[in-house]
């Protein structure tokens, strides 16, 4: 019997390997982690030996015949075909991988790196019963009718992640700000610890201090200012640390990220104390932002945030999740070249100031 697990539980206790297996979600250093733990499981000799096809290209035939081949390289252990960025190659076979799934080779692991992965399909069921599914992505928890990034759960994976893969003592504190510097992005997360490594001393500890005084260098400290000007409602400010960081390389879709991440909870904090007050309950702002997902670290973290949040007010901050969609698919469509993109960003960042930004919330 397969079954679904988040990549955190696969990367600490491998199930055993099943003839089907799917990698899905949106974290790409989460994903490759996956890729190489079934590699390594099913090659451990040398994973170099899997085949790799290409799924916006890959033909099922090919496929299939390479699932049904015996390798002249490994005779006695399994065939791994893996099939990287298969979104259109599952769209386009889904009728043949559904009757795979259902009958695989048994010396033959298929694995299927895929972003979208809907648990609703009659693919997914058969795969979860027959195979193994890995999701990887930020894991989240719920909170009320909503489901919000799983905070807690991220730093104890970092605290052991930075034990295995850097041999680092990572404190809680040090990761939660790193979370909160970087946003959920694991791959910015891991080479920020493997640098911190280099300042930690002789132990190997990494510290809040530490990650205050080193940690991202100057970039990852002005993109924090950036966040924090913009909700204290410095719009000027917010728009020249931006620049800052543009002028020094930095692209502006990579910085969206740490930013969408940190306004997201503000959002988030609203929505709860909506839901509160619709009930008869008059629920404390601090209470809102911390089932929100808003870190109690450092000391202020959590009235910090309440003043941002007071800055904002209800208005603004209710329509926070429809002004980071509208950034998002601008980066990506309308406002994808240099110029424009800054434009979106700065756009964004002027929305928090309530001196700057247009005086109707929904503008």
């Amino acid at each position: 019997m397969g079954h679904t697990v988040h990549v955190f539980e696969f990367l600490d206790q491998p199930p055993a390997l099943a003839p089907v297996a799917v990698v899905f979600g949106d974290e790409p250093f989460l994903k490759q982690l996956a890729l190489k733990q079934l590699r390594t499981m099913a090659l451990p000799d040398d994973d170099s030996l899997a085949a790799q096809y290409d799924g916006t290209s890959a033909a099922w035939r090919d496929v299939a015949d390479e699932l049904a081949t015996v390798s002249l390289f490994h005779p006695g252990g399994l065939q791994l075909v893996v099939v990287r960025d298969a979104d259109d190659f599952v769209q386009t076979n889904r009728g043949r991988l559904e009757d795979y799934a259902a009958h695989p080779q048994k010396r033959s692991l298929l694995v299927l790196d895929v972003t979208k992965w809907a648990s609703n399909t009659r693919l997914y069921k058969l795969v979860d019963k027959h195979g193994l599914q890995v999701e990887c992505r930020a894991p989240t928890i719920s909170r009320g009718a909503h489901k919000v990034v799983d905070q807690a759960r991220i730093i104890s994976w970092l605290v052991q992640w930075a034990e295995r893969q850097h041999a680092a003592h990572l404190a809680k504190n040090a990761a939660a700000l790193l979370i909160d510097m970087l946003g959920p992005e694991f791959g910015l997360l891991d080479q920020e610890i493997g640098r911190l490594v280099l300042y930690a001393g002789a132990h190997n500890r990494i510290t809040e201090k530490l990650v205050r005084e080193a940690g991202g260098g100057w970039r990852a400290k002005t993109a924090w200012e950036v966040i924090d000007a913009a909700l204290s409602g410095n719009g000027p400010e917010a728009l020249r640390q931006l620049d800052r960081l543009l002028q020094s390389g930095e692209q502006p879709p990579a910085l969206f990220g740490p930013i969408s991440w940190s306004l997201r909870r503000f959002a988030a904090a609203t929505r709860v104390f909506q839901r509160a007050e619709r009930h008869g309950k008059r629920l404390p702002l601090a209470d809102a932002l911390k089932q929100a997902g808003v870190s109690q670290w450092p000391a202020d973290a959590l009235s910090r945030a309440e003043r941002h949040l007071k800055q904002l007010g209800r208005a603004r901050a209710a329509q926070m999740h429809r002004w980071l969609l509208e950034t998002d698919l601008a980066l990506k469509g309308s406002h994808s070249s240099p110029e424009m993109a800054r434009l979106a960003l700065e756009h964004l960042l002027l929305r928090m100031d309530q001196h700057l930004a247009p005086h109707r919330a929904g503008a």
